[in-house]
Formats: C-alpha cells, structure tokens, sequence
C-alpha cells in the first residue's frame, strides 16, 4: 500500500496536479461540496425536511448578516421557513446522487456499446453508431424530458412518484450514452489491430474476455475524462429538470428544486431563497468541469 501511494506521489499526474492552482481549489471546492451533501445529516444545522421543527413565524428571514436576519439562520429561511443552508446541504445530496447514478449508467452502457462496435465492426458497428449519430442529433435534455413524459404517461401517478428518482437517472443516463460509445468505439478501433490484441486471438482468448480485460484497460483515460466532463452535465440536467418540475419528488428536493422555489419570490424582495442554491449548483458544476478538464490535458500525451 505505502508503494503505491509512492508511485502515485512520483507520478506525472500527481505533479501536474500539484502545479495547477486552478485545479487545487476546484479540488478543494468539490471536496467540500461533498462533504457536505455526504455529512448532510451531521453537521446541517437544521433538518429542513422535518415538518415538526418548522416554524412558519420564521419564514422569509435574510441572511444572518441583515438588520432583519438571525443568527441561527445563516443564509436565511425560505417560505415555510426551513433554513436555506441545511435546505442546500440536503439538496446537494440528491443532486449529487442523480449525477453519479446517472453517469454511472451511461458509462456502463457507453463502454459496453462501444467496446462491442470497436470490436466486432461490421454490421453492429455499423447500426449502433447510426443510433449514436440518430440520438446526438436531439439535446440531451430533450431526450430525457421525452423519457420522463413517456414514463409519466404509461404508469400511474402513486407508482410515478415513487420511482420518481429512479426514472430520472434512467432518463438523464439514457440521453448520455453516445458521448461515451463513440469515445470508446474510436480507441478501440487502435487497440484492437495491435499486436497484444492479436496475440490473444491467436491464442484462442474469447472475444468478450480481450474486449474487457485487455482492450478496457488500455481506453480507460478517455473513460475517465468524458466521465468526469459528463457527471457536471448530469447535474445540470436534474437541476433543469427540477427547475421545470418534472424531476425528482418535492419531497426529495435538489437544488434545482430549491431554486424553482425561489425564482416565484426573487422579485419581490427575498432574493436570497434562489440566488444561494444556484451559487451552490454553479460552484459544483464548475469544479467538477474545471477537474474534468484537467484530467484531459493531464491524460493527453501531446502536452506533457
């Protein structure tokens, strides 16, 4: 374990890393994003979900900085009074859990695809990079709203709801996947005329067996760059969906959701409710970006 924890130490990533600032404090930034949503629980200094500790005498409270604001309430309250802050940390947990669930499921199903198109070429190259090029053709929020209504309209309303967080990931991973197949196609059209791949077949090694345990290792960077580039997409996604009302349940809010909430008070004065979960949304997103395209560059033998 201390060797490996060297090697990384050694490695050209790790000095990479360590001479970004940029990508130091996006680090930083995501980390604490993550903590709080994961330790949510723990360290909120409410539980904003918990009807019987609500208080409507503290709705549309400021910031604890205002003559008007208290300091048990330190980004203020919203309008049934729930403390913006811990309402943040909560749905941080959810936006969060959308995305990596989401990017989770188009990076199986992208790898899968692709590796199986790379490989095998011919007609399934063929048909399954013509549903890539069909489906790129419709933004991804497109199809996941498509997805969302579809699966609105067929199932009841009481069974909707409570699959509704599943069927947001479905929906959010679905629209995904191509990003991830063709990246994947692409690097194993180069791995696979090379001379360990051909060995392996010589050899009488099945196909499924080189195509995951040979090829798969050796396109795992691209992997990891358009996964980390996709999980703020993902983000994004649920926020806007939430945003327009068909995302996850209001009983488990996102900041999406929380800035939906907002927006119908943002001109009348309380501007706090929508502006600091947004902030939130957009500090996650862009340190997952920033990251993301850090990895890129740190991954690209060109620029090293």
């Amino acid at each position: 374990m201390a060797a490996a924890v060297q090697r990384f130490l050694d490695s050209d990533l790790w000095w990479s890393f360590r001479r970004s600032p940029v990508t130091v404090v996006s680090a930083i930034v995501a980390l604490v994003c993550i903590l709080g949503a994961v330790l949510a629980p723990w360290i909120a200094p409410h539980n904003p979900f918990d009807l019987a500790s609500l208080n409507l005498s503290d709705a549309f409270k400021p910031p604890a900085w205002d003559e008007d604001g208290a300091a048990e309430y330190l980004l203020g309250t919203d309008d049934q009074g729930r403390d913006v802050l811990s309402a943040i940390m909560y749905g941080a947990r959810v936006s969060l859990l959308v995305g990596l669930s989401a990017t989770i499921f188009a990076t199986v199903l992208g790898v899968s695809l692709g590796l199986t198109a790379g490989y095998a070429g011919g007609h399934v190259d063929s048909v399954l990079m013509r549903i890539c090029d069909i489906q790129l053709t419709f933004p991804s929020i497109l199809v996941a709203l498509l997805v969302d209504g579809v699966v609105r309209a067929v199932l009841p309303r009481e069974v909707h709801d409570q699959i509704a967080l599943f069927v947001v990931i479905f929906a959010i991973g679905i629209s995904e996947w191509p990003k991830f197949a063709r990246t994947v196609r692409g690097s194993t059209l180069v791995e696979r005329n090379k001379e360990y791949v051909q060995a392996a077949r010589v050899i009488g090694v099945p196909s499924l067996r080189i195509m995951f345990s040979h090829v798969l290792p050796n396109v795992i960077g691209p992997i990891l760059v358009v996964a980390t580039l996709n999980l703020g997409l993902a983000i994004l996604s649920e926020a806007t969906l939430s945003f327009l009302g068909v995302g996850v349940p209001p009983t488990q809010p996102s900041l999406g959701t929380l800035i939906r909430i907002g927006n119908d008070f943002l001109f009348s004065g309380e501007w706090w409710i929508t502006i600091f979960p947004g902030v939130a949304l957009i500090a996650m997103v862009l340190s997952v970006n920033l990251l993301g395209d850090w990895l890129r560059d740190a991954l690209n033998p060109k620029l090293r």
